[in-house]
């Protein structure tokens, strides 16, 4: 199997694609071994120097610390990867994301979650990261950025250029986007 690495704007993320299923709930991220079960993502997660994983449906990012080396971990993650999906698995992660399918949104956070799925989470999918919605109160929307995007130093700008823009564009209800 051959997977393919793509850079992120985040020098400490990189990007992997396994032409594989990665994820069939969604996107997931994982920072500490005790938050999983997967023995994959533990298996990566004691990599030295990865701080954190998230898999996205056909891709999954790798963070590092700023010291360490990509080529010192990339040929382990890639070794992992290749070992778990020829032991016969079909994806990384098959699990129902039942936190997103039990929330009561009001309209304009549908609108919000809407423009987010449609307009903006391509994007950062594809410089290996997730946007997540969190809240929506006095004008303002909560996100929470992950994976390649989580610590990246162009994520200040993609918030206040990029998604703020598309979101006050849209829903005149949003002043800002935090």
């Amino acid at each position: 199997m051959f997977i393919q690495t793509e850079n992120t704007p985040n020098p400490n993320s990189l990007k992997f694609l396994p032409g594989r299923k990665v994820s069939n709930c969604g996107s997931l991220e994982v920072l500490t071994q005790e938050d999983t079960n997967n023995l994959l993502i533990k298996n990566l997660l004691q990599i030295n120097g990865v701080t954190g994983v998230f898999l996205g449906e056909d891709f999954f990012s790798i963070n590092k610390l700023e010291n360490k080396k990509w080529e010192d971990i990339q040929h382990v993650v890639i070794s992992y990867v290749n070992e778990h999906y020829a032991n016969g698995n079909t994806c990384i992660i098959d699990k129902t994301n039942e936190e997103e399918q039990n929330k009561n949104y009001s309209e304009i956070e549908k609108k919000i979650i809407s423009i987010l799925d449609s307009k903006i989470r391509p994007a950062v999918a594809r410089d290996g990261g997730d946007i997540k919605f969190q809240e929506f109160k006095d004008g303002k929307v909560k996100v929470l950025l992950k994976g390649s995007c989580s610590g990246c130093p162009s994520s200040t700008l993609t918030l206040k250029k990029g998604v703020e823009n598309l979101l006050c564009h849209y829903i005149p209800e949003v002043k800002e986007v935090l």
